[in-house]
């Protein structure tokens, strides 16, 4: 805990006092991102921008349920684009397939969903062909 005040010590020097202490201890020093650049600084002010780096860390989205899915919908195919195995796109697609069966059994806050599941195998035999054609050296003679 810190020390009291003393008495007949201006506030201001006392501070001082304790700033200057603690950096001859090294206590600074030891703060996470000490020596790393200040992110942010090249953008204008924003008066809520802690209320946004808290919303991103925890992965709360200020869209209404039914825009966050329908957004998460549209995210699809670059994330099975991106997929490395076979298992990972059955994963994406198990996973926002899910949402969408439930959205649609009980409907979120929001605009309509106009949304249906996707067709699991018929995107997972595109996303193999896709890296088939990728891989395949061209045929033919030269």
């Amino acid at each position: 805990m810190t020390e009291r005040k003393p008495p007949g010590v201006s506030f201001e020097s006392w501070v001082d006092r304790q700033i200057h202490e603690a950096q001859e201890r090294g206590d600074f020093s030891r703060l996470p991102g000490f020596g790393k650049p200040i992110s942010g600084l090249e953008r204008p002010y924003d008066e809520a921008w802690w209320i946004k780096q808290k919303m991103q860390r925890e992965g709360v989205s200020m869209l209404p349920p039914a825009l966050a899915l329908r957004k998460e919908a549209e995210d699809v195919p670059a994330a099975v684009a991106a997929a490395r195995t076979e298992s990972e796109v059955r994963h994406i697609l198990t996973g926002v397939n899910e949402k969408i069966e439930r959205a649609v059994t009980m409907p979120p806050e929001g605009p309509p969903l106009h949304l249906k599941p996707f067709d699991v195998e018929a995107t997972v035999r595109r996303w193999r062909e896709e890296r088939r054609t990728a891989w395949d050296p061209p045929r033919g003679g030269a």
